[in-house]
């Protein structure tokens, strides 16, 4: 249990005890592990339930609509609360609100599991939603307080990897675990397997993860929270819902009443830090370069990267007609070269700077563009197969980009501001998720039309990823945007002319 003496301690005395210290450049990988696997099964959650949507929708005799709230609900509240729940963790430890949302999301997905009805589950998947949303923050919060040189660089790398594990192979974990019909649960098992992992991450927590929190007794800007959760609301929700509701009117209602919305806690926000006080997001954060510039181009690259897994699974479930479990095996390929970019990130970066992410953008912008020939050489004939060599190439850019701009991204960050930094930086990755979704569901539909053949999707998924090949070129440009690495210390990273 969390003592007063963690509760009350500046940032400064919460620094890390011996044993978690830089050892020889390696991080503890106790207290790594254990908010890594909080992080995988809370990411995972944004992309393993589309696998299990036509077992969900047979055995609940749901409807359309039932099954979008279902991804709708999460999506809306982990986006709308990130922000929030990262500054939980700045004011009231960390560590203590890593386990808060933890327990409530193993409690959700245990609703979810034994969910006797859809409004019970929609219910459940919004709790789940808002409880990663207190998780997923504390992560990176956790890592830039507890780790430092090159503990912190190779901390930062296994997130990355984390991140884009729980993203690439979502599919082919869905697959497998609705194949393997443990106990007859069906698509129950994706939610029922979080409950032991959950438990045994909360026993660890307290043994293993420090905690941290910022300095002072300030309390929670409740303005900024009303404000802020309202604005991203209604970014999001038109978002992920606009496209199959065909675009109505209240759709570009919440869109418009997101600008002065978010405006207004903007403006809030600089008010607040001019007078001393404890605003939700400090706006200095934003007078450090490397964080504006980096949260901008993180937004853009995850509209590309999560708008790509949706147009694939169209393209090989319906336009080719795979079960979830054989077109997730088409994803292991992406994974393998994800793998392999995310390990040779680092040094690639220590000879490049910053420009090993304009690599990773324009190889993963090459890969979309090798896929879209392959899938319309292959048309309605000839194996899936020739698309590997397409899929490692962009695995292998994903992986150059997502490590290292997290680690570019929240280098010059305060202590102070670890968590509230991280929860700015988890929004941006969340929002670009849903900006992806929409515009490049919209491409692939508006091509597919309302045709269902071999031919039509494969017009369609290859149209998609010129799209998205053009979002990874855009990304190529804003990191000419970042600043040099500084030139000494121990998170420097140099950078060739």
């Amino acid at each position: 249990m969390t003592t007063e003496a963690e509760l009350t301690g500046s940032a400064a005395s919460a620094a890390p005890p011996p044993d978690i210290e830089e050892a020889a450049g390696a991080p503890a990988w106790g207290a790594l592990l254990v908010v890594l696997a909080g992080l995988f099964i809370t990411n995972l959650d944004f992309f393993i339930v589309n696998v299990a949507i036509p077992s969900l929708q047979r055995g609940m005799h749901a409807t359309s609509a039932e099954i979008q709230l279902v991804a709708a609900t999460f999506n809306i509240g982990l986006s709308a609360m990130l922000i929030t729940g990262g500054r939980l963790g700045d004011l009231y430890g960390r560590r203590r609100i890593f386990s808060l949302g933890l327990a409530l999301f193993t409690l959700a997905s245990l609703a979810c599991g034994i969910a006797p009805n859809m409004g019970e589950l929609i219910a459940a998947r919004a709790v789940q939603g808002a409880a990663a949303a207190l998780v997923i923050p504390q992560v990176l919060g956790i890592l830039t307080t507890t780790y430092a040189g090159k503990a912190r660089v190779a901390a930062f790398n296994a997130y990355g990897l984390t991140l884009g594990a729980s993203a690439v192979f979502g599919q082919l974990i869905g697959g497998l675990l609705i194949k393997a019909d443990v106990f007859g649960w069906d698509w129950r098992t994706i939610f029922l397997i979080n409950v032991p992992i959950g438990a045994v991450v909360l026993l660890l927590t307290p043994k293993l993860v420090p905690e941290s929190r910022a300095d002072g007794h300030t309390g929670l800007d409740l303005t900024g929270v009303v404000l802020v959760t309202a604005g991203l609301t209604a970014v999001v929700l038109p978002l992920v819902e606009g496209r199959e509701q065909g675009w109505p009117t209240w759709t570009w209602e919440c869109l418009a009443a997101a600008v002065p919305l978010l405006g207004a806690f903007w403006y809030t926000q600089r008010r607040k830090a001019a007078r001393g006080r404890s605003p939700l997001v400090n706006p200095s954060l934003f007078e450090d370069r490397a964080f504006g510039v980096g949260v901008v181009s993180l937004l853009v690259f995850f509209a590309a990267m999560a708008s790509f897994f949706l147009v694939l699974a169209l393209y090989l479930q319906e336009g080719r007609g795979q079960s979830a479990l054989r077109s997730g095996l088409l994803f292991v390929p992406l994974g393998l070269g994800f793998f392999i970019g995310s390990v040779q990130a680092p040094k690639v970066a220590a000879k490049l700077g910053k420009q090993v992410l304009a690599l990773g953008a324009l190889l993963l912008a090459a890969g979309d563009v090798a896929l879209a020939e392959t899938v319309w050489h292959l048309d309605t004939s000839g194996s899936v197969g020739w698309c590997i060599p397409a899929m490692v190439l962009g695995g292998v850019g994903m992986g150059f980009v997502v490590a290292p701009l997290t680690s570019l991204v929240l280098e010059g960050v305060a202590p102070h501001h670890a968590a509230a930094a991280s929860g700015v930086f988890s929004t941006a990755q969340e929002m670009g998720n849903a900006i992806g979704i929409a515009v490049i569901g919209v491409v692939f539909f508006s091509v597919a039309g309302h045709g269902t053949g071999a031919h039509t999707y494969a017009h369609a998924f290859g149209t998609s990823l010129f799209v998205q090949a053009a979002i990874c070129v855009l990304v190529a440009a804003l990191v000419q945007l970042l600043p040099r690495a500084k030139a000494s210390g121990p998170d420097a990273v140099p950078e060739t002319a």
